[in-house]
């Protein structure tokens, strides 16, 4: 059967303008009973600001990786989220270690509760390092989107301000944590929380995009 000319150009168009995705993200899942399945909207609602604003090509939905696993190193940018207990086993601990030495890039975003159990498993990571306040200065918080006065406030628990903190090795942030931040809860649909607003939301979006658009470029 002969396709038309007309059909046949269409078709080379379609075929040369479709950009399958780059990257893909992928939220961390641990052991210890937190729920890593935390904020099940937060990625595919950031990739979606990423892409349209960044122009990155992520696929539009993110992936799951256990902390031990060889595929974690597919993924050049990781997200960990949860409420509760984080375990990470000797095998886990040296598996992201290689991660983020090698070039990974991991965002822990306490929902809440996380903070006292990944402060440990961290440590286990990386015993020789540990957290440092990013001023409101670092080139983090200077990308696409300008927040002079550093991370924002996005949901409220304790009244306590928000705290962008880092593991640096080499000179290179191989992890960020947003604490007493929620930056997550910003990402997902709005109306999941009420009382956030659609600013803050958007607010979170924009810190996210830096922070994406930072891991990738470093």
């Amino acid at each position: 059967m002969k396709l038309k000319a007309g059909l046949v150009v269409g078709l080379i168009f379609l075929l040369c303008g479709f950009k399958p995705p780059t990257y893909k993200m992928a939220k961390l899942k641990y052991n210890g009973g937190g729920d890593w399945y935390a904020n099940r909207t937060a990625l595919p609602n950031l990739i979606e600001f990423c892409n349209k604003n960044l122009n990155t090509n992520f696929a539009p939905e993110d992936a799951t990786v256990e902390v031990g696993s060889a595929e974690l190193f597919n993924y050049p940018f990781v997200y960990l989220t949860g409420h509760g207990n984080v375990v990470f086993s000797d095998a886990e601990a040296l598996n992201l270690r290689k991660y983020l030495s090698g070039g990974g890039f991991l965002h822990i975003d306490d929902n809440y509760g996380l903070d006292k159990f990944i402060r440990k498993e961290m440590k286990r990571v990386f015993p020789e390092l540990s957290f440092v306040e990013l001023p409101a200065n670092h080139p983090l918080y200077q990308q696409k989107f300008k927040f002079p006065k550093g991370l924002p406030k996005i949901h409220e628990h304790d009244g306590k301000v928000p705290q962008g903190l880092a593991l640096i090795k080499e000179g290179r942030v191989v992890c960020y944590y947003t604490f007493e931040c929620d930056l997550g809860n910003g990402w997902e649909d709005f109306g999941t929380y009420p009382g956030d607003t659609q600013d803050k939301r958007l607010s979170a979006l924009k810190m996210g995009a830096n922070l994406v658009q930072y891991a990738l470029t470093q």
